[in-house]
């Protein structure tokens, strides 16, 4: 009986654990194909109003603006994940305390 209800807690604990991963990772493609699709081809022309320097700001998100918002998104989902792992248990540091030293 009690192996049933550790099994039923486990697969309610990976269950919320996908649900909210897959939260983050859609939250954050979404994201990105605003970014990079939106920013760069479909608002390209509004965004030309503004400048960086000398360059267009619609130019600029295509070229630059999209790689570094790829790298912010990159760096998000790091953060993001690892406060999912530490929040259901499966973080390396709550592996690291289950282990026993010899």
């Amino acid at each position: 009986m009690e192996d049933q209800d550790t099994h039923q807690d486990t697969n309610e604990t990976s269950g919320g654990y996908r649900k909210a991963s897959l939260r983050i990772l859609f939250s954050l493609l979404t994201i990105w194909f605003i970014v990079s699709f939106g920013c760069g081809i479909l608002f390209r022309d509004w965004l030309d109003q503004f400048t960086i320097g000398t360059a267009p700001l619609g130019f600029w998100m295509a070229q630059q603006g999209s790689i570094i918002c790829f790298v912010l998104i990159l760096i998000a989902y790091a953060i993001l994940m690892g406060r999912l792992d530490e929040k259901y248990g499966y973080s390396e540091k709550s592996n690291d305390k289950g282990k026993e030293t010899k």
